[in-house]
């Protein structure tokens, strides 16, 4: 488990104001308005920009590597950009000529993790003058020395319709990674229906959920109670203190905030919607 430095909002995937460019959408209740993918084109900036970048592989000297989940690049209208490249936020300034793309690396988050070997490849892939061929939904960046960045964009998740996996909570300044054991296992679901669902790690929930102008309203909770590790419990009695009042929510494409009266936080990842 780990603990990283965060702004009074958290989010799964960058500090505020270190990715200014991405902006996000509080409260838009089926998803925010980022485009789901350009034309086809060689890379002009209507093409690339406004548009979340997904990073799939990095390709260096011939050796494939696929990339963590949550990494995406996004370009700014305005010739900022930021991003996630694994586990920290990182901010840069980007120009467009043509099918010529030009990065400037900025400021970044310095967060220890399994995915740093990852993230330090693609930093000095993504440093300089790259080619940016654009087909559809698909994105190549391609350096002087025939490395490749591989991108790909998607459609915004909505709120409702998605399960939505618990990646960290915190209290507002602070935000810590679930147990390894809890890896994948907790996640929520609001549904059409008015009501959340979801497991807490070990025990089963459901509740009310009234969501409008930015806002849930949680029902008093209905959980199993089943006897948990210890390790387990923190993560579950956390989640639990957000049900019985409001929270706040914002939806960044595929990344959900919640955050209550309080000041606590729980930052989470989606999922594919359930079939």
């Amino acid at each position: 488990m780990y603990k990283q430095r965060v702004t009074q909002t958290l989010t799964v995937i960058a500090a505020a104001g270190l990715l200014a460019a991405c902006g996000s959408e509080s409260g838009s209740g089926d998803g925010g308005s980022d485009k789901a993918g350009p034309g086809k084109g060689g890379g002009s900036e209507s093409a690339l920009t406004g548009v979340r970048w997904n990073v799939e592989s990095l390709t260096v000297d011939g050796k494939k590597q696929q990339a963590p989940d949550g990494a995406y690049v996004k370009l700014g209208g305005k010739g900022g950009t930021g991003g996630n490249f694994g586990c920290n936020g990182y901010g840069a300034k980007v120009s467009v000529e043509g099918d010529t793309v030009h990065f400037e690396p900025g400021v970044h988050t310095e967060i220890a993790c399994d995915a740093l070997d990852f993230e330090k490849s693609l930093v000095r892939a993504m440093d300089g003058k790259l080619k940016a061929d654009v087909d559809g939904g698909r994105l190549t960046l391609t350096t002087d020395k025939g490395d490749r960045v591989a991108l790909s964009s998607e459609a915004p998740a909505p709120l409702k319709g998605t399960e939505w996996t618990v990646t960290s909570v915190g209290d507002g300044k602070t935000a810590t990674s679930l147990p390894k054991a809890l890896d994948d296992k907790v996640k929520l679901t609001f549904g059409k229906d008015g009501k959340v669902t979801g497991n807490l790690g070990c025990n089963h929930v459901t509740a009310d959920a009234d969501a409008r102008d930015g806002k849930i309203a949680l029902g008093a909770p209905g959980a199993t109670r089943r006897m948990c590790p210890g390790n387990v419990m923190p993560t579950e009695r956390a989640l639990l203190k957000l049900f019985g009042g409001k929270v706040s929510y914002e939806l960044d494409h595929r990344t959900l905030t919640l955050t209550a009266a309080d000041g606590k936080t729980v930052a989470t990842a989606t999922a594919q919607p359930p079939k």
